[in-house]
């Protein structure tokens, strides 16, 4: 992953030593940062680089119907523990970091002449 592609999260530590930390906009609860990440990598996929020029390259199309079903693809594979994913729909293939919530590579049905998927741990059919 290029660094630029990498976002960052900035913790905030208090400057009184057994204060707790609070996040803006919680009304004063202690921040747990773990759950802020959790819930910052669920807004939605990202696409890498390369599975936004394959996209490009293979008239493959991403409209909000699209996306909120690889997103929602992306959170059942998630509660199944999955790592790297294939999901598999009528436009094509997106493969699928899930930790990370990217899209990886892409192919469309008419590129799955070898039909041969490899380094993923499980598929999902939209």
């Amino acid at each position: 992953m290029d660094v630029k592609e990498m976002r960052c999260f900035e913790s905030r530590q208090s400057p009184i030593p057994g204060q707790n930390a609070t996040t803006p906009g919680t009304g004063g609860k202690p921040a747990e940062f773990g759950k802020l990440l959790q819930e910052k990598a669920k807004a939605g996929l990202n696409f890498s680089k390369h599975a936004a020029k394959r996209m490009s390259e293979r008239g493959i199309a991403v409209d909000n119907q699209l996306m909120s079903n690889l997103v929602q693809a992306v959170e059942d594979a998630r509660k199944k523990g999955a790592r790297d994913v294939a999901v598999i729909g009528a436009q094509g293939v997106f493969i699928v970091n899930v930790p990370n919530n990217t899209v990886v590579t892409t192919m469309s049905q008419n590129d799955m002449r070898e039909r041969v998927f490899t380094n993923i741990d499980s598929a999902v059919l939209m």
